[in-house]
């Protein structure tokens, strides 16, 4: 599965895309725990003292927020979806 970052997060995996292994059917949370997992540098920025997802990080699945989708971060993510995440960014 491929997963993309965006802003300082690419700066700390040092690429715009990374693989990871993934069965069919893992959910949001798990594909964050495995890029974790593989980059630890990402562990503060993406979970929060409890181990969640960091509220004001995004998770896209093909495009969609996971805040909108049924199970939010245990939304089922498929090896082929498309996969983003994104810091807090403003503009301007």
């Amino acid at each position: 599965m491929k997963v993309n970052f965006y802003a300082t997060l690419r700066a700390i995996v040092g690429q715009k895309t990374v693989e990871i292994d993934a069965h069919p059917n893992i959910t949001a949370m798990e594909v964050v725990n495995k890029v974790v997992e593989i980059y630890p540098a990402l562990g503060p920025e993406l979970l929060d003292a409890e181990k969640r997802f960091q509220r004001h990080m995004k998770f896209f699945i093909n495009g969609r927020d996971t805040d909108y989708l049924d199970g939010k971060m245990d939304a089922v993510v498929q090896p082929e979806d498309k996969v983003d995440i994104f810091p807090p960014v403003g503009g301007g």
